[in-house]
């Protein structure tokens, strides 16, 4: 039988995604393969049901929209001539889309057991699932993908696939900002378009969901200003009949954040299996060692927190029980926006007491330090998580040929 060159996936929000024989490598490796054992959004599925996806789907996404992108923005046709020198000849296109792909199938294979839910909590200050993912991308389990078809350079995938912000001391081309930027970019990354989308489907809402084929259809490499002594350096943009794609692609970010991610239960359900896996990996959390994170999946996780669930004497037992037995906490307070004003006014009239290491305009703070007095500090958990700030400024190609 001859040897197949191209292998598909089905996918039900691009029909088919297609891999070539070393994306096909890299997909059936142990690094890879661990992330169907990974949930894309932890214990979310106990509030929206559908939202049982993985990691491992979102990663074929990422991979397949930043290959749609490439080619879209080094179209000849779609080169904006002032940025006609930042493209390379064909034949290095050719090496850098195979970087690309292979970065953005790789770009989430350091992910803990539940994705984010207790990264911060778990690995040390100044290391998080991208330390991990570096890692994993030079260990030797891996290195038979990077010298099958076209021999890729380890540096070169791992700037992709974690970007500028992770590799702050790494020097980056002007080419390689702008693939590192089709794959994690804050505007306009393939991981935030296929994120957005998959988590739409499988959670069954609307929230997510834009017009991500006008979108990558008018995405184009510009200077970010024209004139006026303003920065010329190249970055993704649109051009202007793809505008709204974009805002609408900015809108169902804050609607997911607001309506899912943000969701009171769903943000309990983190804080109590935050709570039970620094238990479960003790003191010293979870180490940043390749070979012990591809033993760990949220399988392990779930297996350790059945058979706590049978101890009442295990420390861990209550946030076992809360997440197996649905006994979660219930939501005591959110913000107002009214509430920062009152509070300032308690803590001038000397009623409220300011705490030197939390900021004055913290009534969920606040509420929290008198509930767990009355209360029981075991009792009260606190979340506090806010939102980043999303990147919304962006070049747009006007239709008299300037730049916005």
């Amino acid at each position: 039988m001859p040897v197949k060159r191209l292998h598909e996936f089905r996918d039900p929000l691009y029909s088919f995604i297609s891999l070539d024989r070393q994306e096909r490598s890299l997909v059936d490796s142990e690094p890879f393969q661990r992330l169907r054992q990974i949930q894309q959004l932890a214990l979310t599925p106990l509030v929206y049901p559908g939202a049982t996806h993985k990691r491992f789907e979102h990663s074929l996404g990422v991979m397949h929209v930043a290959k749609m992108i490439f080619d879209v923005v080094t179209d000849p046709a779609n080169v904006h001539p002032s940025i006609e020198h930042v493209i390379p000849d064909r034949e290095a296109l050719s090496y850098w889309k195979a970087v690309l792909a292979l970065a953005a199938l790789a770009h989430d294979i350091g992910h803990l057991p539940f994705s984010h839910a207790a990264e911060k909590k778990l690995l040390p200050k100044g290391e998080d699932h991208e330390s991990l993912t570096l890692k994993l991308i030079e260990d030797g389990c891996l290195s038979h993908v990077w010298a099958t078809g076209h021999p890729v350079r380890i540096k070169d995938v791992q700037k992709l696939a974690v970007g500028q912000k992770k590799l702050k001391n790494e020097s980056f081309s002007t080419w390689e900002s702008l693939l590192s930027e089709m794959i994690v970019g804050d505007a306009f990354g393939a991981d935030r378009i296929d994120y957005l989308l998959r988590d739409s489907y499988h959670a069954g809402v609307s929230y997510g969901r834009f017009d991500h084929w006008r979108l990558i259809e008018s995405l184009r490499i510009l200077p970010e200003s024209a004139g006026n002594g303003g920065s010329t350096e190249p970055k993704l943009g649109v051009e202007l009949g793809g505008l709204h794609s974009a805002e609408a692609l900015l809108l169902a970010r804050y609607f997911m954040y607001e309506q899912v991610y943000f969701h009171p239960v769903r943000r309990i359900y983190d804080l109590h299996l935050i709570e039970f896996m620094s238990l479960l990996y003790g003191e010293n959390g979870y180490p940043v060692d390749p070979q012990f994170h591809l033993g760990q999946t949220d399988n392990e996780v779930m297996s350790a927190m059945r058979s706590i669930k049978k101890d009442k004497r295990n420390a861990a037992y209550s946030a076992a029980d809360a997440i197996l037995g649905r006994g979660h906490f219930r939501l005591v307070y959110s913000f107002n926006p009214s509430d920062q004003g009152v509070l300032r006014a308690a803590v001038e009239a000397g009623r409220v007491k300011p705490d030197v290491d939390k900021p004055l305009n913290s009534p969920a703070y606040q509420l929290a330090k008198a509930l767990s007095t009355k209360f029981g500090s075991s009792n009260v958990k606190t979340d506090l998580y806010v939102q980043g700030s999303s990147e919304s400024v962006f070049p747009v190609l006007m239709g008299d040929g300037r730049i916005e």
